[in-house]
């Protein structure tokens, strides 16, 4: 159980630690998400976006280490994915990037439900 607890941490992990590469300018976001990014304010939103989905994924992977804080990790990645399906899908209009973007979430979505309930099951099993 702990091992498929792990994997789905890893998942949810990748795919918030995969952003951070917006970070390093315009041109990598810019391809990341198919969007322009024609002004500073938006380059500053979204780079600093990529900052905090870098602190998300370390704290999933620092989790792997510490597993009593998983549980509040696990739950933080579920905010960011529901979050962010829940805007795009009610937009539901958007790039082939950001479709990507949406599909990848999915998986994370179900790495994090799939990764919650075995948490909670082992949890149960430990009281």
């Amino acid at each position: 159980m702990k091992w498929v607890i792990n994997t789905c941490i890893v998942i949810v992990a990748i795919i918030h630690l995969l952003p951070l590469v917006g970070v390093l300018g315009v041109e990598r976001l810019q391809s990341l998400y198919g969007i322009r990014i024609d002004g500073p304010e938006i380059e500053i939103l979204m780079r600093h976006r990529a900052v905090l989905f870098g602190l998300l994924g370390a704290g999933l992977v620092a989790s792997l280490w510490q597993p009593e804080y998983q549980g509040i990790a696990m739950l933080a990645g579920a905010v960011s994915v529901v979050s962010f399906l829940a805007i795009a899908l009610s937009t539901r209009e958007f790039n082939h990037e950001l479709a990507r973007v949406v599909m990848t979430d999915w998986i994370a979505l179900i790495a994090v439900i799939v990764g919650g309930v075995c948490w909670i099951v082992l949890r149960r099993g430990l009281n």
